[in-house]
């Protein structure tokens, strides 16, 4: 996302677009599809499905403070970061365990995955005997 899209002015204030954190929070969701990048605004013309509404309705009717300790659980990595989400808590399935990941504003656009790794770093160490024809000829200290 460019500058353009999304600013902290001289006061510190979030914007999204032109439009201040509560503004956002008071839109419906059909206006605030329309702010949104062309794929998440699509995913929500289109029509959420059956689990995406019922995520939808599990973050309007959570509490910030309630979510810190006990995060809403998703798989749903592809479902938008609206502005309903912000200060929330989700616990996001990486495909072995649940992560959390605390929704802040300037995450408004993007989707749950962008911000839970599904593959880790690998750090080989030295190949074992046996493991190729080449490291037959690897010293061995």
């Amino acid at each position: 996302m460019s500058d353009s899209e999304y600013r902290t002015g001289r006061e510190g204030a979030f914007t999204y677009r032109g439009h201040d954190l509560e503004e956002l929070q008071e839109m419906s969701l059909e206006e605030v599809a329309e702010l949104l990048p062309a794929r998440q605004r699509r995913t929500i013309t289109r029509g959420l499905g059956p689990e995406y509404q019922k995520l939808l309705e599990e973050a309007r009717d959570a509490d910030p403070e309630e979510t810190a300790n006990d995060p809403i659980r998703t798989h749903l990595r592809d479902m938008p970061i609206l502005p309903e989400f912000v200060d929330l808590t989700f616990a996001v399935y990486s495909g072995q365990e649940f992560e959390r990941v605390e929704v802040q504003p300037e995450m408004i656009g993007h989707y749950l995955g962008e911000f839970q790794l599904t593959r880790t770093s690998v750090e080989h160490g030295q190949a074992g005997i046996g493991a190729t024809r080449s490291s037959k000829f690897v010293p061995l200290k």
